[in-house]
């Protein structure tokens, strides 16, 4: 493989498209961006590329495939990205049920899966097909590979994903935990392991990524033996506009009592709860901060209940461990919000963690490090970098011609 290969990544979350073309051995990048606040009234699509910044406001309520045709354009306009040296386009993929244990090269099969799947993940697999399919129009002559957030954890132990329900809804419906992020996670903890000096198969880390989606996930050795998120990315922690966790009964009281339907009880739980529900001001971490910071009463019980869910989880991941080396934050508010992370680590004191609050209040804006206090438990902050992951993951598979 040619030390000048490049590999276009799309990356396709519930409310956001990254997108990146890099070099996937040492993970520099010509050309990174992402599309923000898609489906709101101010989504905004920003990229660079050497030496320049770009950003356009696009109309409201644009979503993915707006952002994906322009990007296509930008690509094909763009003269010194020559296809010469793109040797593939990686996907992120959210769900892929129990098929995909790894990343695959794309072809009709997949695609028809990832489709069948697209229940279990419907802010997420949707967007993820309308990426692939805009590659494969202009890029017909590349592989595309998947590479999917579920396939790390098919690590997971059977009494970690089964669920407490007749055994013939596995058996015959592989209704389980999936787990989500799965990329996120895998990076975090290798880049992890070095910081700590640590191999990977003998590191045991919880990895907090937290985004508009967030999950965690407990890594022993290496491997993904538990995490939040579960069938859909519905279960577990407080999200952006997702409820994580509730009583199951709810269900049915909101389809007996209230009378509601199948299609308005996903769409509340998925797109109108989390955060914004909690708030009834804005999904967005960072407005609320502020907003509390004013005195918003809603603001400040969506973050304390933010806060505390998550503190929750970390606790309970100590089951699994046993011994914990290190704790990560990642995702757009694990890496930049020192109010998050310091609202969690202060409900986590029993369990060793002090923090440092010079290093909290500087690690943000893509800096890594530690912000607890030396001899005490680890606590980490680790920008994510999926993208690099997924390029890695396509040009193993070009190179090996699976």
């Amino acid at each position: 493989m040619p030390d000048s290969s490049r590999v276009l990544v799309l990356n396709s979350g519930s409310s956001s498209l990254k997108f990146a073309l890099l070099d996937p051995h040492s993970g520099e990048q010509y050309l990174s961006g992402i599309g923000e606040a898609l489906g709101s009234s101010e989504p905004l699509l920003s990229w660079r590329s050497p030496g320049q910044k770009h950003s356009r406001q696009l109309d409201g309520g644009a979503a993915h495939a707006v952002v994906i045709e322009l990007l296509v354009r930008e690509l094909l306009e763009e003269t010194s990205l020559a296809q010469g040296a793109l040797i593939a386009v990686g996907h992120r993929v959210v769900h892929g049920g129990e098929r995909f244990a790894r990343s695959a090269l794309i072809d009709q099969q997949v695609i028809d899966t990832i489709a069948e799947c697209a229940d279990l993940a419907p802010l997420h697999n949707p967007p993820g097909l309308l990426g692939i399919h805009a590659a494969i129009n202009a890029f017909p002559e590349l592989p595309q590979v998947a590479v999917f957030d579920t396939a790390f954890h098919q690590t997971l132990p059977r009494h970690a994903y089964l669920y407490a329900l007749p055994y013939s809804l596995y058996r015959d419906q592989r209704i389980r935990r999936y787990g989500m992020h799965g990329s996120s996670h895998r990076f975090v903890s290798e880049r992890a392991a070095d910081l700590l000096g640590k191999p990977l198969q003998e590191t045991n880390l919880i990895s907090a990524h937290l985004g508009n989606g967030a999950s965690l996930t407990a890594v022993k050795n290496g491997e993904s033996v538990d995490t939040s998120m579960g069938l859909t990315p519905l279960e577990g922690l407080v999200m952006g506009t997702r409820c994580g966790d509730v009583d199951a009964g709810l269900l049915m009281h909101l389809g007996d009592a209230l009378g509601f339907s199948l299609e308005k009880i996903g769409c509340l739980l998925n797109r109108e709860s989390g955060l914004l529900g909690i708030s009834e001001l804005s999904n967005d971490c960072r407005e609320l901060e502020r907003a509390a910071a004013e005195g918003h009463d809603g603001a400040r019980l969506a973050l304390e209940i933010f806060c505390y869910r998550l503190a929750k989880y970390i606790a309970a991941y100590t089951v699994p461990l046993q011994r914990i080396d290190a704790l990560v934050f990642t995702g757009g508010i694990g890496e930049n919000s020192a109010f998050v992370r310091q609202a969690v680590l202060c409900q986590l004191q029993h369990l060793g963690y002090q923090l440092d609050n010079h290093r909290n209040q500087s690690t943000r804006f893509g800096a890594e490090g530690r912000i607890s206090k030396d001899g005490t438990a680890a606590a980490l902050v680790i920008p994510t970098n999926e993208e690099w992951i997924i390029a890695r993951d396509a040009a193993s598979l070009v190179e090996r011609g699976d």
